[in-house]
């Protein structure tokens, strides 16, 4: 049987965390409506990516690199927030403090985002190398933070992209 580290399914993952690194490290790079319509696009095809990778038995406890330093993880929330402007806030009603409020709790895309970014940079640096063992545990790695961490993010963002995306349309389309 083939090794899940360099399956279809991994492979397929890898090729769409790239895209997404790429997009928020050049986040600056292209205007609000442009990069809200590429990470609609993306952040679904990143979930499902991640979810099918089957079942990893083995671990070597590899020693894991990061990439993601902070300067860079600041570097993008920063041109995310820029490029997002007021619409950097949203509501949130899956966080953990909700529970515990009176009032709504806020949170930043831009930090959900750089979130994801910071985990799947540091994914793809470990890919890179090219070495069996440190792949098979950083795709672990990966994934394990995807279920507990960031897939919750994903899915939270791509819903206030989402709105932002088809808010516009909507309006225009309430005005005819």
């Amino acid at each position: 049987m083939e090794e899940v580290v360099f399956s279809k399914y991994t492979v397929d993952f890898v090729r769409v965390a790239l895209e997404y690194c790429a997009l928020v490290e050049k986040a600056h790079e292209q205007d609000k409506d442009a990069f809200i319509d590429s990470a609609v696009k993306v952040l679904p095809l990143l979930y499902l990516k991640v979810s099918i990778i089957p079942e990893i038995d083995q671990q070597y406890d590899s020693f894991l690199e990061t990439k993601v330093t902070e300067e860079l993880y600041s570097g993008v929330q920063n041109k995310i927030e820029e490029l997002l402007g007021e619409d950097n806030l949203y509501l949130e009603t899956f966080h953990p403090d909700i529970k515990l409020s009176d009032s709504p709790v806020a949170v930043r895309l831009s930090e959900d985002l750089a979130d994801i970014y910071q985990d799947l940079g540091n994914f793809i640096a470990v890919f890179k190398n090219g070495n069996k063992e440190t792949m098979n545990d950083s795709l672990i790695t990966c994934i394990e933070n995807f279920r507990e961490y960031w897939g919750q993010r994903l899915v939270n963002a791509l819903r206030a992209l989402h709105y932002m995306k088809y808010k516009e349309k909507e309006d225009q389309w309430e005005e005819q």
